[in-house]
């Protein structure tokens, strides 16, 4: 019997069992959860028109576009109150599909009020999560980004900051952008991702999305990547998914994005199963579900169809994630035992 056949009389898990399971998510950006709603509201209190009428407010013309609308859409956040509220709504959202504990990416490009406030944006933010927490909904740790365009000073500035602050909210230093467009980029940044690992910090780095396996290959090898958002294109080196997998670097994947943006045509044929089968530690992921339309229930549910997963197998997913988030210890020993229940709960019906 293969590992995707199944015995007789399988439990197969629904919507509401999923929603159930105990999750982490750790590839989800802040500024890729704002809803319509949310945006209309900012605008109307910033006086801003919409670029565009509501119901074809999330319709981009290309990557470039997209992130044209991420640093507008954040210029409407201004005061701590809204970013408070923003990270409020974050942890509600994750709470609604059975998220227990985030890693949420936060670009501080797209935030222009806040670029020579940076302490008061993540104290803000933070009320936000705490108020969060002490309404029993998400944790959240927060992986303050550098975009690929930045200078190497201005890389090595904001990791010197983080590891001078130690603010208990931030976790991890991470990089993102448009790799296709602009390059390979991870030796300009190799410094500022040497002092957040040598500080303490974890390193997150998005690669093999519009790169190849060499952005995976620079991820790992030059930045010292603890784990790599998307790494999918791993999957056109051979040498290198068996290194993925003897090493047990975490890929967090994002299916539903990837098809969205045409890398792979349906889900069916994404790689991201090719890859847990070769062993690779794989975690599903929404990356900007707002934008596709999609949650952490969605995507279990739908890479449950789409590769035939088993309970036992959809759960050695979440645990990955769980295992991969940047929380604490206890944290994570909690959910990996509650996740074990739920897992008894989807065998026994």
């Amino acid at each position: 019997m293969t590992e995707t056949q199944t015995e007789p009389g399988t439990v197969w898990p629904d919507r509401a069992s999923i929603r159930a399971m105990p999750k982490a998510e750790v590839h989800v950006h802040l500024e890729g959860c704002f809803e319509v709603v949310d945006v209309i509201e900012l605008a109307g209190a910033a006086k801003e028109p919409l670029p565009r009428p509501p119901e074809r407010l999330f319709d981009f013309g290309g990557f470039d576009h997209f992130l044209d609308f991420l640093g507008w859409m954040g210029g409407l956040v201004r005061t701590p109150e809204q970013a408070a509220r923003v990270a409020y709504r974050f942890a509600a959202r994750e709470a609604a599909s059975g998220v227990r504990y985030a890693d949420v990416v936060i670009n501080l490009t797209h935030w222009p009020a806040w670029r020579d406030r940076r302490d008061q944006f993540i104290d803000a933010l933070d009320a936000g999560f705490r108020g969060a927490e002490e309404d029993g909904l998400t944790k959240v740790g927060v992986c303050l980004s550098v975009m690929r365009q930045q200078t190497a000073r201005e890389a090595v500035e904001l990791a010197e900051w983080m590891v001078d602050r130690r603010h208990p909210r931030v976790v991890a230093l991470s990089i993102d952008g448009n790799e296709a467009a602009i390059g390979r980029t991870s030796p300009r940044f190799a410094e500022a991702f040497r002092i957040a690992g040598e500080g303490g910090l974890k390193r997150a780095v998005h690669a093999g999305e519009s790169s190849g396996p060499e952005g995976v290959r620079d991820a790992i090898d030059i930045l010292g990547a603890d784990r790599v958002d998307h790494g999918v294109r791993a999957v056109e080196d051979k040498t290198l998914v068996r290194e993925l997998a003897d090493r047990q670097v975490p890929l967090c994947v994002c299916v539903g994005s990837n098809v969205i943006i045409g890398l792979a045509p349906d889900r069916r044929s994404h790689p991201a199963d090719e890859l847990r089968r070769a062993g690779v530690k794989i975690s599903l992921n929404t990356d900007d579900p707002a934008y596709y339309e999609t949650s952490l229930e969605d995507e279990y549910l739908e890479g449950t169809k789409a590769y035939s997963w088993t309970p036992e197998i959809l759960r050695s997913v979440a645990r990955n994630a769980v295992e991969t988030a940047f929380c604490d210890d206890g944290t994570r020993a909690e959910l990996l035992a509650d996740l074990a229940s739920w897992d008894q709960i989807a065998a026994t019906g």
